[in-house]
């Protein structure tokens, strides 16, 4: 589990390390958004920490680059009393969490293990909407058009005669779309079906 520090002031980025690796947290620290962005795909961190103001890129800066690499990436970003109608608008676009300045480490402590536990969700949902996808893709134009009959509610006998076949090649389609997809049941197979149209929009 390692956590990523991103601030240009030294002396915050070694009490920071510190108050984390006292917590058996790994850290890896870097003096500019930048760097940690040349080093995300290598480092693969569980969270990121960050200072709005800094030189070059800003806390709010970074977040619109992981955002634009889809980063399912929690951040926390560290603010001055200044900087707060901006931190409440970062929260808006998807930040994590806001700490002001001067802030207490148990609160980012807690804010961190949050924002991992957050983000083990975000990746394992996106994980199976890719695999959603994936196995959807991998249906022929015929097993989509009863699957998404079947998901409508419709009976076999109805979906035979939208589709002009017969109510048992309904069921062999079926029985194939519910092995493709991995789903239990039916109400599983509706459930999958309805995660990927809900991102899909």
């Amino acid at each position: 589990m390692t956590v990523a520090l991103v601030d240009d002031d030294e002396a915050v980025l070694d009490s920071l390390r510190m108050a984390l690796e006292s917590r058996s947290i790994a850290v890896r620290c870097f003096t500019s958004a930048e760097a940690f962005m040349e080093s995300l795909d290598e480092l693969r961190p569980r969270c990121v920490v960050s200072d709005v103001r800094m030189p070059g890129w800003s806390g709010i800066e970074l977040q619109q680059a992981l955002k634009a690499r889809d980063a399912t990436l929690p951040l926390i970003l560290i603010t001055g009393h200044g900087d707060i109608p901006m931190a409440v608008n970062a929260i808006k676009e998807g930040a994590f969490d806001f700490i002001e300045k001067p802030f207490d480490y148990e609160r980012l402590i807690d804010s961190i293990m949050k924002a991992i536990e957050y983000g083990d969700r975000a990746h394992s949902a996106q994980a199976q909407l890719v695999d959603l996808a994936q196995r959807v893709g991998e249906l022929s134009e015929r097993q989509r058009e009863v699957m998404d009959r079947v998901v409508e509610g419709l009976s076999n006998k109805e979906i035979a005669q939208a589709l002009g076949i017969s109510p048992r090649t309904v069921e062999n389609y079926r029985a194939w779309v519910m092995e493709k997809m991995g789903a239990t049941n039916l109400a599983d197979l509706v459930r999958k079906v309805l995660l990927l149209n809900s991102h899909a929009r």
